[in-house]
């Protein structure tokens, strides 16, 4: 890795320093540099990945968990209402969005575990609620049984969107964090279009067993999986954390060095107290952090993918929903792929860009496809009405209003779904895994989790409301994510650090309030 690409801040230039405070500065960036070039290149023998690959793929059986049930309701609903468990519009919006409320308790959890029991256990706990809620949903014989259910996954589903991304990050080299941190994302949209293919042939309940089996199979394998060598440091546990670190690098590998970097990372940090949130430190990181994730759920994606089907039968009735829906599912995962490979490469700022630029562009066409429909059918039946006194003649004509039409909906959601999985769905928790300081990551990536999954639960609770007519209507609710996805472009060119190539603790000294990053080249 070359010099500039790990560069950090330039030494303080504000007047008033002495000659020891610039040799301060000088020494801390020196040190820095020295950890992400020891962290990036292996000394003494070749770095094998091969365990870490394991390791990741174990853990993101938790992250597939996630996306199962995230994809869920997309199928389920309308075979709950067949079947006449869910009767009702409330009913249903209530099972959609009551996950996101589960997962506000989840976040916490997991953030008071992470660093009571360490990393691995917290993943593997996140499987019992996962079991006990499939197993509630599938035995269920009212709404409040499905209600239950879903508050119990809901919590899994928090539990895992905080502590998968650390335990990935905490066990990653600087030079795979990124490809394997996005790998969070990726494994996400696989659950999802899995719940979707399988969808199709399987009603709610058998839905829900296949969930349940999958989060059993999480605490067998993670079981055979070891912790982080960073959690093991802070619990003074070095020998462990060598063997770790000689596990997953190889015989080969000088892995006291490593081991070293991470030991001056906490040595030089005081003990966490609740009054750290009042230093620039941490404050800067989190509020960056809870804006990401509330551009990320106000971009509109949860309401999208909870309610796939529902939109696609308004936007493309010519399209079996489906089958529509397991056609965004492929894309989505595509998309993510792509974004996974790209992630060390662009950057994270780059990518957060241009899928904000995108998304704002499709949501508006989105908006417009919405008011270019409502004028042509009001037309159609207005003519129509002047002709024709039956009310099937009526509705029979003013049908190819929307079909002729079809394939502006149909681009605008595949657009989004592209844009979304490029950038705005594996960054906010890629870098809420980052730029956190060890001594507060569970605290404040709680906090962040916490607020991702309130956003969550405002967005897709209230977009059923929010596009009736009577609201902001179809068209305005996609010209509301539109504005929201404009502002994150704004704020990230401002604010948004890149964190490509970085070390853990090296990104912690970019909020020191020591240094300022220098450019990239």
């Amino acid at each position: 890795m070359s010099r500039s690409d790990v560069e950090l801040y330039a030494p303080a230039l504000a007047a008033g320093l002495d000659e020891d405070d610039m040799a301060n500065v000088q020494v801390d960036e020196e040190r820095v540099h020295l950890i992400n070039k020891s962290s990036s290149s292996s000394s003494g023998g070749r770095v094998q990945n091969v365990k870490l690959f394991l390791c990741t793929a174990v853990v993101l059986l938790a992250a597939f968990s996630l996306g199962y049930s995230l994809g869920y309701s997309s199928p389920g609903i309308p075979s709950m209402r067949h079947l006449n468990i869910i009767n009702s519009n409330d009913e249903e919006s209530w099972f959609g969005s009551i996950l996101a409320l589960g997962a506000i308790l989840g976040g916490p959890i997991a953030g008071l575990l992470l660093d009571m029991l360490g990393r691995k256990l917290t993943v593997m706990l996140c499987a019992i609620p996962f079991v006990a809620g499939w197993v509630a949903i599938a035995t269920a014989r009212g709404i409040y049984g499905l209600y239950i259910g879903r508050i119990l996954t809901g919590i899994g589903a928090g539990m895992a969107s905080l502590s998968v991304p650390v335990y990935i990050a905490e066990m990653s080299s600087p030079n795979l964090r990124g490809l394997l941190g996005s790998s969070f994302q990726l494994v996400i949209t696989l659950g999802i279009l899995t719940a979707y293919a399988l969808g199709i042939p399987l009603n709610y309940k058998y839905l829900a067993l296949v969930a349940a089996g999958l989060a059993a199979a999480l605490i067998t394998l993670m079981s055979l999986m070891p912790d982080t060598a960073r959690y093991m440091l802070i619990k003074h546990q070095r020998d462990k954390a060598l063997r770790i670190l000689e596990w997953l690098r190889g015989p080969t590998v000088d892995v006291d060095t490593e081991c070293r970097d991470i030991e001056d990372g906490l040595d030089n940090q005081e003990p966490f107290s609740i009054l750290e949130f009042t230093k620039p430190s941490l404050y800067k990181p989190l509020m960056i952090s809870v804006v990401l994730m509330f551009f990320q759920q106000w971009s509109g994606i949860n309401a999208v993918m909870f309610y796939t089907v529902d939109i696609f039968k308004t936007a493309a009735p010519t399209i079996d929903a489906h089958i529509s829906t397991v056609i965004v599912g492929v894309v989505q995962v595509v998309a993510t792929l792509v974004s996974v490979l790209l992630m060390d490469r662009a950057g994270r700022r780059v990518l957060l860009l241009l899928a904000g630029v995108g998304m704002a562009l499709s949501s508006t066409t989105f908006g417009l496809y919405y008011n270019l429909t409502e004028k042509n059918c009001t037309s159609n039946n207005h003519n129509s009405s002047m002709f024709f006194y039956d009310m099937d003649s009526v509705s029979t004509t003013a049908a190819p209003c929307v079909d002729d039409l079809s394939w502006l909906s149909l681009t605008s959601m595949v657009v989004y779904i592209v844009s979304f999985s490029l950038g705005w769905g594996p960054i906010p928790w890629l870098l809420m895994s980052e730029i956190f300081p060890s001594k507060a990551r569970g605290a404040a990536s709680a906090i962040a989790t916490a607020s991702n999954w309130i956003f969550a639960f405002a967005v897709t609770k209230s977009f059923l409301v929010l596009k009736e007519d009577y609201a902001l209507g179809e068209n305005g609710v996609f010209y509301l994510f539109a504005g929201i996805c404009a502002a994150s472009v704004i704020f990230v060119a401002l604010f948004v650090p890149e964190t490509k190539g970085l070390a853990l603790e090296a990104i912690e000294a970019k909020f020191d309030g020591r240094s300022h990053e220098h450019p990239e080249v």
